[in-house]
């Protein structure tokens, strides 16, 4: 069976004829799903750094992990003998990049072989299968695989069928994707004071358990609204009529990757909110409150969602009104704005780390920093992805979405190998790499803004 669902393409007439708010109703249910999917993702990622690093890594623990020695020795070899966190760092960077560089193969099993509903399917219950692995110390390998395997089937296909509800003329689209990923945001945001909450105070695994809880939610969400999302096409005869690579298509692919190799410069800084942020939050920053209690290290990764939530809804009306006066960004102008931001926020960081001098980095500085963080995503994580989706040839859509990912497998991948340096220049410095690296993502967009928009067909809007 396959899919032909592609946006432009046809939708499914029940996927069609219920509303949700002015969208069709199988919105409600893939952002649903995506936000539980999320709650099980970001609460196992909000404790793995500081669960490897504080624990798993630890002499009596180590040598409980079944495979650990040759997975510590194919590192090394790569990048050089390790210190505890800097190994837990490349483990999360690796992980990370890889949970986002399989989607190009779900996403092609979606399209071309298994169908995008069976795709997912498949993809949570490993993505279930491994949070509950991770309660086990020896398994910790085995939990991870399936996390990576199980993410990349579901990662491309669900946000493809997003695209899928909606023909390619739609305007709506922007805003579908921007409530998909404000739905990412919810479940990324009730996962570290939930998973991170219990993992932090109670036993990691725990934390790890509630994670698996929420993708078995997910699933059962999904397949409640199974009727309203678009079909994938099971009859041999819509294999037949499965949609062909035009003229112009290799070139719109070879064009859509250099952008996403531009958002890997992003995703490099806001992977580093996962990686080394908890570790600079742990070690730097006086997180203590009232009445003797103690901000937990989990809950900024909580402020860095809720700060997204509050901001979507302004930035959309933002958005709005200036496309009421014919002012609003292009897709273009937006991303590069969104990495601008990021590179601000990152210098708040290291200003905060150096006026601290040997002391503590007050709590107000990471604060802000996730209020800028919050603008410059939702400049630049669902317009980019809004944009790969209706770029993408049909014939590929899904797995090109699935590529979408491909940014976060290489920021992921740099973050990690940029954690090393933390330890070595400090935080003042370690902060302005990362200041640096956003400026360079900007930068790029603009130089080849010209190129995007006469490849891809885009609306020639100003680019900063």
């Amino acid at each position: 069976m396959n899919t032909i669902a592609e946006a432009g393409q046809g939708i499914a007439s029940q996927a069609s004829s219920a509303e949700f708010f002015g969208h069709p109703r199988g919105l409600a249910y893939i952002a649903f799903t995506e936000a539980w999917e999320r709650f099980s993702f970001y609460g196992m990622q909000a404790l793995l750094v500081l669960y490897m690093s504080g624990y798993l890594l630890q002499p009596g623990v180590i040598e409980q992990v079944i495979g650990f020695a040759g997975l510590r020795s194919a590192i090394e070899a790569v990048f050089g003998t390790l210190s505890t966190q800097a190994l837990a760092a490349q483990i999360f960077g690796l992980y990370i990049g890889l949970v986002y560089f399989v989607p190009i193969f779900g996403g092609l099993l979606g399209d071309r072989v298994i169908g995008r509903k069976r795709a997912v399917l498949i993809g949570a219950a490993a993505m279930a299968v491994g949070h509950f692995l991770m309660a086990f110390e020896a398994a910790f390998l085995p939990a991870l695989a399936a996390l990576i395997v199980g993410s990349g089937l579901l990662k491309g296909n669900l946000a493809a069928q997003v695209g899928a509800l909606y023909s390619k003329d739609d305007r709506r689209r922007d805003s579908a994707y921007t409530t998909y990923c404000t739905a990412i945001n919810v479940g990324a945001f009730v996962a570290p004071l939930v998973c991170g909450t219990l993992g932090e105070f109670y036993g990691w695994h725990y934390g790890f358990g509630a994670a698996g809880i929420g993708m078995l939610i997910g699933i059962v969400i999904y397949l409640s609204g199974a009727r309203y999302l678009p079909s994938d096409a099971p009859s041999a005869s819509a294999v037949e009529e499965r949609p062909k690579l035009q003229p112009g298509d290799l070139r719109k692919v070879i064009v859509i990757l250099v952008l996403l190799a531009i958002t890997a410069l992003f995703w490099t800084v806001q992977t580093q909110v996962w990686n080394t942020y908890p570790v600079w939050l742990r070690d730097e920053v006086d997180r203590s409150l009232p009445f003797g209690l103690t901000l937990p290290v989990t809950w900024f990764q909580a402020l860095d969602s809720l700060t997204v939530l509050l901001f979507a809804p302004l930035v959309m009306l933002l958005w709005r009104r200036q496309a009421q006066r014919d002012a609003e960004p292009g897709d273009l102008a937006k991303i590069a704005l969104g990495c601008g931001f990021f590179a601000f926020a990152c210098f708040l960081l290291s200003a905060g780390q150096w006026l601290a001098g040997e002391g503590a980095v007050p709590v107000y500085w990471p604060i802000a920093f996730h209020f800028i963080c919050a603008a410059a995503y939702l400049y630049v994580a669902p317009i980019a992805l809004a944009l790969v989706s209706r770029a993408a040839p049909a014939a590929v859509n899904a797995m090109m979405v699935g590529s979408y990912y491909l940014g976060l497998f290489v920021g992921g991948i740099a973050s990690g190998w940029l954690a090393r340096f933390y330890e070595p220049v400090g935080p003042v410095f370690f902060w302005l790499i990362h200041v640096l690296v956003a400026v360079l993502g900007s930068l790029s967009v603009i130089v080849l803004r010209g190129m995007f928009i006469r490849v891809l067909d885009l609306d020639a809007k100003p680019a900063a």
